[in-house]
């Protein structure tokens, strides 16, 4: 009896420490809210981002069952949204460096800039090279572990630069983490950076000082580093560079390596981010991570990607499941793109209701960020040393100097512009599964919700605002941001 009362109030205990981690709800003023401001993006019309209503919420009673509905409750608030944002990678960089200027200025104020642009204020890079590199390179010469031969010239000529830029556009509200697809190709089992293989035992300890020594340079070359992610996909043996690590190999990296290296060199502060993978196998890896104290503490948050659709679907639910369980850390998408590339499919809107969908299931289920991949890519959806091609929402076609969005730009801005770092997600709930819908209250108090229909029918509906109401329109293949 006395071991379930100390199981009981430690529960009780576990609940009230997780309820604390996240800052008392803000004040809303349902009353306050009288207008509604509309902005569409839809196919077979020229709305892209367009202002398209300005209403005025009015009294209304109960709605009908046979009336679709989406009810707004500030009142009810949620995780507190960090931002969206792209990776710089060293293919974006150089499609970049080959851009006209007026067209470069286009591109960083398309994605930088938080009235004229969709307002990013995240961004990726590569530790090494990855598949979207046009050349293999690490930072230091074969066999110094020591790593007395480190430093970042390679990255000097385009991708630094380019890093620079977007910081500045953005205002310096860019929050910048680093990944590495595979370490040197001398401290992995197979000596090679390419086709999986794992980490020699004895390269540990030298491998965990490297990331010091890039955040360190990247921050003495002016570029803050916000954090850090453990590994790009480590079950994924890849053509291109790639290195597998078991759930339990990651937790011992981090728990006797990364995080103690972290600590000791005055770098503790870095958001540590682990998995960095599909949500597939999320829940199994941030168990085994989560339920070990010693690894727990060094970690920040978890890293997820939506390739897992190749294995037959989108698992969604699977965030939901690591949010329950693990409350006190944080979720965030890390990557996700469309491919294969191909111009002749570049227009179909499909490409972009996938990036809509995903957000608005990642937000609900208790993402705090969402991370594009490449944020620009040239006429053939490169460059790629190992021709693996992709979309991304901006290409550049750099004979002709010229940028070409596609629709993904838009979907993604209907978040990235409305919704504002430090917001709190709350309670948008549909009526109908045709649309989907999330929502958030911003600092400044206002509101940010968003609706999506995927479906070929208009499907007019009420926004709910406690006991009052605007009736609006969904256009086919449409998302919608309303503004309260």
């Amino acid at each position: 009896m006395k071991s379930n009362l100390w199981a009981f109030l430690f529960l009780i205990g576990t609940a009230c420490s997780h309820q604390s981690n996240l800052p008392a709800p803000a004040s809303v003023n349902l009353a306050a809210h009288k207008m509604v401001k509309v902005y569409t993006t839809a196919d077979s019309t020229h709305f892209r981002l367009t202002a398209t209503d300005n209403l005025v919420l009015e009294p209304f009673g109960q709605p009908f069952e046979n009336q679709a509905c989406v009810f707004v409750d500030p009142q009810r608030q949620f995780q507190t949204f960090l931002g969206i944002g792209g990776a710089l990678t060293d293919a974006s960089a150089e499609t970049f460096a080959k851009l006209p200027a007026a067209k470069q200025a286009e591109l960083l104020q398309a994605y930088f800039d938080p009235e004229k642009g969709i307002g990013y204020t995240i961004g990726r890079t590569n530790i090494n090279s990855c598949d979207f590199s046009s050349d293999m390179y690490t930072y230091v010469q074969e066999g110094d572990y020591a790593l007395k031969t480190f430093n970042i010239e390679h990255d000097l000529r385009y991708k630094i630069p380019f890093i620079q830029k977007a910081m500045a556009a953005s205002g310096g509200k860019m929050n910048l983490f680093v990944s590495p697809w595979s370490p040197p190709a001398w401290m992995k089992d197979n000596n090679n950076m390419l086709q999986g293989g794992k980490l020699k035992p004895e390269a540990y300890a030298s491998w965990a000082n490297y990331y010091v020594k890039f955040i360190q340079a990247y921050e003495k070359a002016g570029i803050p580093v916000w954090g850090l992610s453990v590994q790009n996909e480590p079950m994924a043996r890849q053509t291109w560079e790639s290195c597998i690590y078991t759930a339990e190999e990651e937790r011992d990296f981090i728990k006797n390596h990364l995080g103690p290296t972290l600590q000791k060199e005055g770098l503790a502060q870095k958001k540590l981010i682990a998995w960095d993978h599909n949500r597939d196998l999320i829940y199994q890896r941030v168990s085994i991570y989560l339920n070990d104290p010693e690894a727990a503490r060094y970690i920040w948050g978890i890293g997820f990607h939506w390739y897992e659709i190749w294995n037959g679907g989108r698992q969604y639910e699977n965030v939901k499941r690591v949010h329950e369980s693990f409350p006190d850390k944080n979720l965030l998408l890390t990557e996700a793109c469309n491919y294969p590339f191909s111009w002749e499919t570049f227009n179909q809107w499909h490409w972009g209701e996938q990036y809509g969908e995903n957000m608005i299931h990642d937000f609900n289920n208790g993402a705090v960020a969402w991370t594009d991949w490449n944020i620009l890519l040239d006429e053939v959806g490169g460059p790629n040393h190992v021709n693996n091609f992709c979309f991304a929402p901006v290409h550049a076609k750099t004979k002709a100097g010229t940028l070409h969005y596609m629709n993904s730009y838009y979907y993604i801005g209907h978040f990235s512009r409305f919704i504002k770092p430090g917001a709190r997600r709350i309670v948008s709930s549909s009526n109908r599964a045709q649309l989907l819908t999330t929502g958030f209250v911003n600092p400044d108090g206002t509101l940010a919700v968003v609706v999506m229909n995927q479906t070929n029918e208009k499907i007019p509906y009420r926004m709910y605002l406690g006991n009052r109401a605007v009736t609006l329109t969904s256009l086919p293949h449409s998302i919608a941001t309303l503004i309260l």
